[in-house]
């Protein structure tokens, strides 16, 4: 089966151990890949991600860090201009802020300011998001902040072929790239084939085709605009579902041409409304498909607000199915 551009496998695994099995895979391929980050060598990582890594290939390769956020990325891109093809973790994404200098003003401009002469391939794994109810400061949905950042890509993906494939392609890069993956969909299962295969950066994934309507997502939200459209399609709404997989580069081409089918968008991220990855995919759709559009474009979003602790109120601070659901249908109204 062909599903969003995913080959035939019969083997399924969590995207969790598909991200493990891509790092064991690249380093073994290529002794310049090592791992570096808080608890990723003995504990394994704050999410099991890097488990047993430092069994295989020791302490030089996979190192435990300091709590420094700014002193691991910096190393990583020391490490990097030198010839090496470093993984650096930040163990959430909400701690990027301390590491910024290194990520924006070092890492993703070094390659321009010597002339290409540079690179800087550095992979920075993070995890963002809700789901985990461990509030304000480690919850957070920081991808548009990486999105304005030009030099640096991002790369978010929501299935476990996606996220073996991906990082492969991330490690290969001889660019930065932010790794973001979702700390809630870690045990999400599905097809992953065994051996060596990439995932191109800067392609979205159509994983549903429809007529009436399209939904552009990524990450978790991917996931729910999948379930979404499932129950659209039992009242005769036929709605077209694009996994951007990586937000920066973005697929402007696959997102345009599905409007320019369905005449109707509805984009969906976790991330705050205002000056979120969305709004600048709707500016783009506006300058590049108005004429195409039958109806306003819609936006559904987290809300502007500090992350509650709270179960039930981190839920209703995220877009869930049934409001995905009430977007589209106010598309089509």
């Amino acid at each position: 089966m062909i599903f969003g551009g995913e080959m035939d496998s019969s083997r399924e695994l969590t995207i969790q151990d598909a991200l493990n099995e891509a790092l064991r895979m690249e380093m073994r391929r290529d002794e310049r890949v090592f791992c570096m980050g808080e608890d990723i060598a003995i504990y394994g990582g704050a999410y099991g991600v890097t488990k047993g890594l430092l069994e295989e290939f020791g302490a030089e390769r996979v190192r435990d860090t300091a709590i420094s956020e700014a002193a691991i990325i910096g190393a990583g891109v020391g490490a990097a201009m030198t010839g090496m093809r470093p993984v650096v973790e930040l163990m959430y994404v909400d701690f990027a802020g301390i590491a910024m200098d290194q990520i924006y003003n070092q890492a993703a401009k070094i390659r321009y300011m010597f002339g290409g002469k540079a690179k800087v391939p550095l992979v920075i794994r993070t995890q963002g998001g809700t789901g985990k109810q461990i509030a304000a400061q480690h919850s957070n949905s920081l991808e548009a902040w990486f999105l304005h950042i030009p030099g640096l890509k991002t790369v978010m993906p929501s299935t476990p072929y996606d996220a073996k494939g991906l990082l492969i392609s991330a490690i290969r890069d001889d660019n930065p790239v932010m790794f973001i993956e979702h700390k809630a969909i870690y045990n999400e299962k599905g097809p992953c084939p065994e051996g060596d295969y990439t995932v191109p950066i800067g392609k979205a994934a159509i994983r549903r085709p429809g007529t009436d309507a399209t939904i552009v997502s990524y990450s978790r939200m991917a996931l729910r605009s999948m379930s979404a459209a499932e129950t659209l399609a039992g009242e005769g709404i036929s709605c077209e579902v694009i996994d951007l997989r990586t937000i920066s580069p973005w697929d402007t081409h696959a997102v345009v041409e599905s409007v320019a089918k369905t005449h109707r968008v509805v984009i969906v991220e976790e991330g705050t409304r205002t000056g979120g990855v969305g709004a600048e995919i709707s500016t783009r759709i506006m300058e590049m498909a108005f004429d195409e559009l039958d109806a306003p474009v819609e936006r559904v979003a987290g809300v502007d607000t500090v992350i509650p602790a709270s179960a039930t109120l981190e839920a209703a601070a995220i877009p869930n199915v049934e409001s995905i659901i009430a977007a589209v249908r106010r598309t089509l109204q």
